[in-house]
């Protein structure tokens, strides 16, 4: 991904930084792929914030949305890529991966299992698509962060009904560790690894990073220096799971 320049793409690059490299470091792992190409299905991929980025690599994606605004924005920030001979667009959602995907050697599912009715069930597909030896890149909402959040917040009422219920509440299912290493293997996939994402990122004033000079470059890299750390992830807004069929 090209270097942030304006305020709001300096905090999209913390947001996203750490899931890039990971994916990016997967793809660039020698002869992990034929030619290098991969098959990539971006479910949810909207206006291809990752998508481009990929099919700038040499990689075909296949980008699955439910909107079509987000698509026609796809298309417009692929053509100026000149990447579109490597994007494919096509309207729909999770529960329709199996009739619109013959095969894939990588999925990205980024904040989707989040708003689906079921999870577990959702996983399952995305592994049906999946080639053997295929990998899925899974980012998904952490309860444990957004239980601090609410009650950093105020919100103490919400804060304790989210404490066993991963769905009390606004925005979907919040996801535990323990709960995603057993939804993966339930649908055939080992977990390769785990980290946490906006650690800090969500914590810190957004005017620091538009003012202070090198803020943004200290903050991502202090976000990689614990995304892997163990004893942060519970502190973590997202977890990003890479796991292979």
């Amino acid at each position: 991904m090209p270097g942030p320049t304006t305020a709001s793409e300096r905090r999209q690059s913390i947001r996203t930084g750490v899931v890039w490299t990971a994916v990016r470091d997967l793809l660039d792992q020698p002869g992990a792929y034929p030619a290098q190409q991969a098959r990539i299905v971006d479910i949810g991929g909207g206006t291809g914030g990752f998508a481009v980025s990929l099919a700038e690599l040499g990689h075909r994606v296949q980008v699955i949305d439910p909107s079509p605004d987000a698509l026609a924005a796809l298309d417009r920030r692929a053509r100026d890529a000149d990447v579109t001979d490597r994007i494919t667009a096509q309207q729909g959602d999770l529960t329709e991966l199996a009739g619109l995907v013959d095969e894939a050697d990588l999925v990205l599912c980024h904040g989707v299992l989040d708003v689906v009715e079921d999870p577990a069930a959702a996983l399952a597909t995305i592994a049906s698509v999946l080639r053997p030896g295929g990998h899925l890149s899974l980012l998904v909402a952490q309860r444990h962060a957004a239980v601090v959040a609410r009650a950093m917040a105020g919100h103490f009422q919400a804060a304790h009904d989210l404490l066993d219920d991963p769905t009390a509440g606004r925005g979907g299912h919040r996801f535990v560790r323990e709960e995603l290493e057993a939804m993966l293997t339930v649908a055939g996939l080992g977990l390769t690894s785990i980290q946490g994402i906006r650690v800090f990122a969500d914590l810190v004033p957004g005017s620091l990073l538009d003012l202070e000079p090198g803020a943004t470059a200290a903050l991502v890299a202090l976000e990689r220096a614990v995304a892997t750390r163990a004893e942060y992830l519970p502190l973590a807004t997202q977890v990003h799971v890479l796991a292979s069929r």
